[in-house]
């Protein structure tokens, strides 16, 4: 498994809805194991720094989308943003997962 990551903006939008739900909506159909979408506190990149205020809270603030899913479902949903002409920044980790208590 690996975990797909995507950096979006709360207010994107793509086919009438936000992106990250788009997003989500995509991996979910795919078969994806699970995502979740978190609203980013501060951080840095590309375009400098970010962090969010009392005033951004209902516009444009960094969200994450998480994605964990097979390498291959993963090339699947990345092929289905490029042909809907998204342009997002993404990354991709292996990943272990369990439950605490349970043998792995």
């Amino acid at each position: 498994m690996e975990l797909l990551r995507f950096y979006v903006q709360q207010n994107q939008r793509h086919a009438g809805m936000p992106i990250y739900e788009w997003l989500l909506k995509e991996a979910h159909t795919l078969g994806a194991s699970g995502g979740t979408a978190f609203h980013a506190l501060a951080g840095f990149g590309r375009h400098g720094w970010h962090s969010q205020s009392f005033f951004e809270l209902a516009g444009d603030v960094p969200v994450a989308v998480e994605i964990i899913a097979a390498p291959e479902l993963q090339d699947v949903l990345l092929q289905v943003i490029r042909t809907a002409k998204l342009n997002l920044p993404w990354l991709r980790v292996p990943v272990q997962h369990g439950y605490t208590g349970q043998d792995t």
